[in-house]
């Protein structure tokens, strides 16, 4: 169970290249730094009490979670100059409560697939490389598998959706994968 400690939050707000997202920075560590939690809609939720509530703001779509920051998808014709601060001061009400962020059960864990030298490098290079720059953006991308030359990640938080993504998927990180492990690697694709 991650738990916010009652103390004074403070929280700053940052675009990123979806304008249907904004990512909520606050100065306490939310969640262990790799891990993240996205939830596309109120039923993938049940595990943050935090999400759920926001959840109850009609123009919220899409709660993401990850080490400092919240990144929050807004959905409908609302601008952001509206619901900001709404959204900001019920994050920090929240927090400052003390209350529990994510119920994490134990022996949630997938089982792991065989982790081959190439995947051990494909997961390094996700971790040193490309996670900073995701997570600057407000989301997130995590390794799902390898086969035949085609690595598959997960796109979360401001990521999905993003007009952007795509881009940054093909010209970005698949470039650099192939740069890093040339005749290795020969795509990189998003899983939907």
């Amino acid at each position: 169970m991650l738990q916010a400690a009652p103390k004074n939050i403070h929280i700053y707000l940052e675009s990123n290249p979806n304008p249907n997202s904004l990512k909520f920075v606050v100065n306490e560590m939310l969640v262990p730094e790799t891990m993240s939690f996205d939830f596309p809609d109120v039923a993938s939720a049940s595990i943050s009490p935090l999400a759920v509530e926001l959840f109850s703001y009609p123009f919220v779509g899409r709660v993401f979670f990850a080490s400092n920051f919240i990144t929050i998808t807004k959905q409908g014709d609302v601008e952001w100059l509206e619901i900001q601060n709404t959204i900001k001061d019920h994050i920090k009400k929240y927090l400052e409560e003390g209350k529990y962020i994510i119920d994490i059960k134990e022996g949630d864990d997938a089982p792991a697939e065989e982790e081959t030298d190439t995947i051990r490098k494909i997961k390094t290079i996700l971790e040193e490389y490309i996670r900073p720059a995701v997570e600057q953006d407000g989301g997130a991308i995590t390794y799902h598998s390898f086969n035949e030359g085609v690595v598959k990640v997960k796109l979360q938080g401001s990521c999905s959706g993003c007009p952007s993504s795509m881009v940054t998927l093909k010209a970005g990180i698949e470039n650099l994968f192939t740069r890093m492990m040339p005749g290795e690697i020969k795509s990189v694709e998003a899983l939907a």
